[in-house]
Order: C-alpha cells, then sequence, then structure tokens
C-alpha cells in the first residue's frame, strides 16, 4: 500500500518524458523480467489455472492502470490517491451484486459519507468533478474486481499464488505494449531521473507489490484487503507534499477526510455502541 501511494508522484514524473500506455507498457514488462528471473521455476510449472487467472487479472490491471496514468494528468496526485481508496467500498457492493454476499447495513451510510467526501474534494466552483476524477474512477471499479478473482483464484490449490504474482504483470505488459504500439510513439525514459522513477515503478510498486498480494490473499479477504488499501491516499497525499510541494484547498482535506471516515465507518466494529444502547 505505501508503495502505490508513492506510484502516483512517481507517475507524474515519468509523464514528463513518456506517454501513458507506454510508460504501463514499461512498468509491467520491467517488472515481469525481473520476477520472472527469479521464480522462472515456478513460472514455468505453473498450471493452467494459473495461467487463466493471470489472464483475467492482467486484463483488470489494464484498467486500473489506464484509469491511474490518464487520470493524474488531468487532476491532482492527492485526488488520484484518494478516489483509488474507494475500493474498500466498491469490493463489498460488488460482492453482493456478483456472490449475492449481503454486506452489513453500515454499508450505505459509509457509502453516504464517501460521496460527499468525494464530492467536497473533486468538484469545482461549477459542481463538476476534473475530468482526471472521473477517469480514477476506472482505479476503485476495477481494483475491486482484481480483489475478488485473486481471491477466488489463491482459494485453488492447483493455483500458485506467486506464479499468479508475476505472470499477471506479463498479460498486463503484453496489453499495454499492444497499445502503445497503437496508440501512441514508444520511447524510453529521457533522463535518469525517470529511468529512476520508471524502473521503481515497475519492479517494486507493481512486480513486488502484486506478488506481495497475491501472497497474502491465502490469509485475508478482498473486504479486508480493501481496508488496507484505506492507507494509499494518505502515503499519496504525503509523498505530493514532500516532493512536488503539492497541497489541498480547505474544502479539499474536509472531503479527504470524510472519504477516510467513510472507509473506517464500512469496516470498523461497531457493536459495542449497540450493546450500550441495551444496557
Amino acid at each position: 500500500t505505501g508503495f502505490w501511494g508513492i506510484s502516483n508522484c512517481l507517475i507524474a514524473i515519468c509523464l514528463r518524458d513518456m506517454q501513458p500506455v507506454t510508460l504501463n507498457a514499461f512498468r509491467f514488462l520491467s517488472a515481469f523480467v525481473v520476477l520472472g528471473a527469479v521464480f522462472h521455476k515456478r513460472v514455468l510449472r505453473a498450471s493452467r489455472e494459473t495461467w487463466r487467472y493471470s489472464v483475467l487479472v492482467g486484463l483488470s490491471l489494464v484498467a486500473i492502470y489506464l484509469g491511474a496514468t490518464y487520470g493524474v494528468l488531468y487532476t491532482s496526485v492527492s485526488n488520484a490517491g484518494f478516489i483509488g481508496a474507494m475500493t474498500v467500498l466498491f469490493t463489498p457492493f460488488f460482492e453482493f451484486v456478483v456472490y449475492r454476499k449481503r454486506p452489513d447495513r453500515k454499508l450505505g451510510f459509509a457509502l453516504a459519507v464517501c460521496m460527499a467526501g468525494m464530492a467536497l474534494l473533486t468538484l469545482n466552483e461549477a459542481l463538476r468533478p476534473a475530468p482526471g476524477d472521473i477517469i480514477c474512477l476506472l482505479v476503485p471499479t476495477f481494483y475491486a474486481v482484481d480483489l475478488m478473482v485473486t481471491e477466488k483464484a489463491v482459494a485453488k490449490p492447483e493455483v500458485d499464488p506467486i506464479a499468479l504474482g508475476v505472470l499477471q504483470t506479463a498479460v498486463a505488459g503484453v496489453v499495454m505494449l499492444g497499445l502503445s504500439l497503437l496508440l501512441e510513439t514508444p520511447s524510453l525514459p529521457g533522463s535518469p531521473r525517470v529511468w529512476a522513477a520508471a524502473l521503481f515503478l515497475g519492479v517494486v510498486c507493481s512486480g513486488i507489490a502484486f506478488v506481495i498480494q497475491s501472497v497474502q490473499q491465502q490469509y485475508t479477504t478482498a473486504s479486508h484487503v480493501g481496508l488496507i488499501f484505506t492507507l494509499e491516499p494518505v502515503f499519496a497525499s504525503m509523498v505530493a507534499f514532500v516532493m512536488t510541494g503539492e497541497v489541498l484547498s480547505l474544502r479539499g482535506y474536509i472531503g479527504a477526510a470524510l472519504m477516510l471516515l467513510s472507509l473506517f465507518i464500512m469496516e470498523g466494529d461497531w457493536s459495542f455502541l449497540r450493546r450500550k444502547k441495551h444496557t
């Protein structure tokens, strides 16, 4: 989560030299090259089920990172981080739609608080969100899909979670490369600073982070992973302030606080309040 919070600021640095889809192709293919070399034996032994889920998760990553990369072009790093954290609300909603897994009643209240916060954070004086804010909604939507598919995959004994984490970067990288050849003129980073940022994005923020996620989802649920993601906007805002001096307006900080509050309303255990009421 910390690495993903840092990534929004690194994306902004890389986009000065690289086009969006090319940047994503670079980060996922570099992640696969490094991790594929480290875990080559497990990748070569990957089952058909591991490959099948790798394709599904990899395609979700394409949508996530296109949304994140294009979104940060047209909104602030802090906004992108807070909107991405809405995964914690989208995940239980999609689980209800797909699996009929009924969420707690507090979901409705949490969504209302979150939407109020998002409005304060993203709407301008004309009551319109920035185009980048709308694009960034792809991130929590497809991250929820990613978490649900990964949770289902790693529950199967024939799926190797490490191979899944590595192969999904290969799928995303190949698709991104194809899109970059169609839509852009691919180029490598143009300065040492951008090289460092792009490689860190690839190897650490993509490769290592997704392997950790795949392995740890054997021991927790998609909704709980979503809760951990609530820390991402905190890291994003801190890094944006330190590296670029970016600050939010007072209204933006209030909106961000409401969004964080909604996340903890959704995942917190408030049963003690009911117990006190009955005593």
